[in-house]
C-alpha cells in the first residue's frame, strides 16, 4: 500500500472514496506511526485509536455499499484537548478539568465528521492555553520533532508537533494570540487562523467564554500542505446555531488586486536576520508570480492592538485566572499572569469600556490599509523558535518573548485571518513568514501561501 503519509489529504480521501485504499488500512497505518513516533514527542495525549478503527470500518462498509461519502473520507485528523469531543475530557491541559467529559462534539468537529474525517487522537497544550510552550501537570511536556531543545510552540503545540511528525494530515488548533500560527512556525508546518465566526468553536462543557475570547479566539487547521489547510477549513466551517459568533460566509470572494505590503519590522520590532532574509525571499517569490510587492512607509499601528489584546484577554477577571493557575500549580501560567498582575489591577470599568473604542479605531485603520494591500507579508515572530520553557527564566524573559510575538498578538484584535507559512528548516531550526488578509478572505491567504510553498520547495502536492 502507498504510504498514506506521502499523500495530500485531498488525494488520500479520493483514494479511499474510489476504493483504491481502505480507510481501515490508512487508519491502522497512522496509528502504527503514532505508536512509533509519539512517545518521543508526546504530541497526542488522549488516544482515540479504538474509536478511529470502528469509524474506519463503518466508512469502508458505506463505500462498499455505494454510498456517497465526504471530502475528508478516511483522512486522519487530531483535535486539541481544549475542544469538546464526545466521550473525552476537555482538559485544556489542566488537572482541574480532567473529568470534564464532553457529551457532544464542538461545531467544527461535527462539521469534520460530516465530511467523514476520522479523529485518531487529541493533542497537548499548556495549562489554560496561556503559553508559547506546551507542558502541563496532567499530560506532560510536548517536544519539537525537529529539535527537542526548542519549543513546539503554544498553545496548540501538540497539534504542531503531531503535524510535523506525520501523526494525522490535518490538526485542529485554536488561536487567540498566535496559538495556531506560532506552533506551525516553530514546528515547520503551515497554520491558518481564520476570521472570527468562520469556524464554530463553542464548547458546551463548562461556562461560556469571557468577552475577549469570544471576540478573538478562533479554531482552525494546521497541516503540512497549504491545500490541506484549505480542505481542513472547508470541512471545519459552517453555521452552527449553538455558537453565538458563527457566521455563514462564503469561503471565496471577488478578485482583489494582487498587491502585497512587505512589513519587515511591524511595530518597530528588532527582527532576526534569518527572518528578514526569508521575508525578502518571499517577496521576490511573489513578485516573480505576478504580485506587486511594496514596502509602504506608513502602516497602521499594531502595538496598540497588542495592548488591547492583552487587556481584553489577560486583564479581564485577572484575579480569577491567577487563582485558578495557583490552584492548578502550573508554573508557566502563574509566571505569565503574575507578570501582568499590576497592569490588570489598573483596569476599571471605564478603562475596560474604552478598550472597545480603541479596538474599533484600529480595525477601521487596518481595513482601510487592506483595501490598498489585500495581503500583508510580515514575520510570525521576530525571533527564531524559543528555547523550551524559556518563559520560566523570570520577568525579563517573559517581556522579551512577548515583544517578539507582536506580529501575532495584534492580529486577533483586528478580526483578520492570517496564515503561517514554513520557509524552511535549517540545522533543526524551523522558520516561516506570515500572510494577513482582509476579513473573510482566507482564500487570498491560501492562494499566496501556495505560491510561497511551491517556491520554498516544501511538501510538494501528492
Amino acid at each position: 500500500m502507498t504510504d498514506p503519509n506521502d499523500l495530500s489529504a485531498r488525494n488520500l480521501a479520493a483514494a479511499i472514496r474510489s476504493g483504491r485504499m481502505r480507510a481501515q488500512d490508512v487508519i491502522r497505518s497512522t496509528l502504527d506511526r503514532v505508536a512509533r513516533e509519539n512517545p518521543a514527542i508526546n504530541a497526542i495525549v488522549q488516544d482515540c485509536g479504538a474509536d478511529a478503527m470502528r469509524e474506519a470500518e463503518a466508512l469502508d462498509a458505506r463505500i462498499a455499499a455505494g454510498e456517497t461519502v465526504g471530502a475528508l473520507a478516511g483522512v486522519p485528523v487530531t483535535v486539541k484537548v481544549i475542544a469538546d469531543q464526545k466521550g473525552y475530557a476537555t482538559t485544556n491541559g489542566t488537572t482541574l478539568a480532567k473529568d470534564l467529559i464532553a457529551t457532544e462534539d464542538a461545531g467544527f468537529l461535527r462539521n469534520m465528521r460530516a465530511q467523514d474525517a476520522i479523529v485518531i487522537g487529541r493533542t497537548n497544550c499548556p495549562a489554560f492555553s496561556y503559553r508559547w510552550f506546551s507542558s502541563n501537570n496532567l499530560h506532560g511536556t510536548t517536544s519539537n520533532p525537529h529539535n527537542p531543545a526548542l519549543t513546539p510552540g503554544g498553545s496548540s503545540g501538540g497539534a504542531g508537533a503531531a503535524t510535523a511528525a506525520g501523526l494525522g494530515h490535518i490538526a485542529h488548533g485554536t488561536d487567540i494570540a498566535g496559538s495556531i500560527r506560532y506552533p506551525a512556525y516553530a514546528c515547520g508546518v503551515q497554520g491558518l487562523r481564520p476570521t472570527p465566526g468562520r469556524v464554530p468553536a463553542q464548547n458546551n462543557t463548562g461556562p461560556d467564554r469571557a468577552i475577549g475570547p469570544q471576540l478573538m479566539a478562533v479554531a482552525g487547521p494546521l497541516a503540512r500542505r497549504v491545500d490541506d489547510l484549505r480542505l481542513g477549513l472547508e470541512a471545519m466551517s459552517g453555521y452552527a446555531p449553538d455558537d453565538a459568533w458563527s457566521t455563514p460566509m462564503p469561503l471565496t470572494g471577488p478578485n482583489l488586486p494582487r498587491r502585497v505590503a512587505l512589513v519587515k519590522r511591524p511595530g518597530g520590532i528588532d527582527t532576526d536576520p534569518r527572518i528578514i532574509a526569508d521575508l525578502e525571499r518571499a517577496a521576490a517569490i511573489l513578485r516573480a508570480a505576478g504580485w506587486q510587492v511594496d514596502e509602504p512607509t506608513e502602516v497602521p499601528d499594531i502595538r496598540e492592538a497588542v495592548d488591547v489584546q492583552i487587556d481584553l484577554w489577560l486583564s479581564d477577571a485577572h484575579s480569577d485566572k491567577l487563582a485558578a493557575a495557583k490552584l492548578e500549580g502550573d508554573p508557566g501560567a502563574i509566571a505569565l499572569l503574575s507578570f501582568y498582575e499590576e497592569r490588570a489591577k489598573a483596569i476599571d470599568v471605564a478603562r475596560f469600556s474604552a478598550l472597545f473604542t480603541r479596538r474599533s479605531r484600529l480595525i477601521r485603520a487596518w481595513r482601510a490599509f487592506l483595501v490598498d494591500y489585500p495581503i500583508v507579508l510580515m514575520p510570525v515572530s521576530s525571533e527564531l523558535p524559543f528555547a523550551q520553557d524559556e518563559d520560566l527564566n523570570g520577568p525579563e524573559a517573559i517581556a522579551r518573548l512577548w515583544e517578539a510575538q507582536v506580529p501575532q498578538i495584534g492580529i486577533p484584535v483586528l478580526g483578520l485571518p492570517a496564515v503561517s507559512i514554513c520557509s524552511g528548516v535549517e540545522a533543526g531550526v524551523p522558520c516561516g513568514v506570515q500572510l494577513v488578509a482582509p476579513p473573510w478572505r482566507e482564500d487570498i491567504c491560501l492562494e499566496a501561501g501556495e505560491v510561497l510553498e511551491a517556491a520554498f520547495g516544501l511538501h510538494p502536492p501528492a
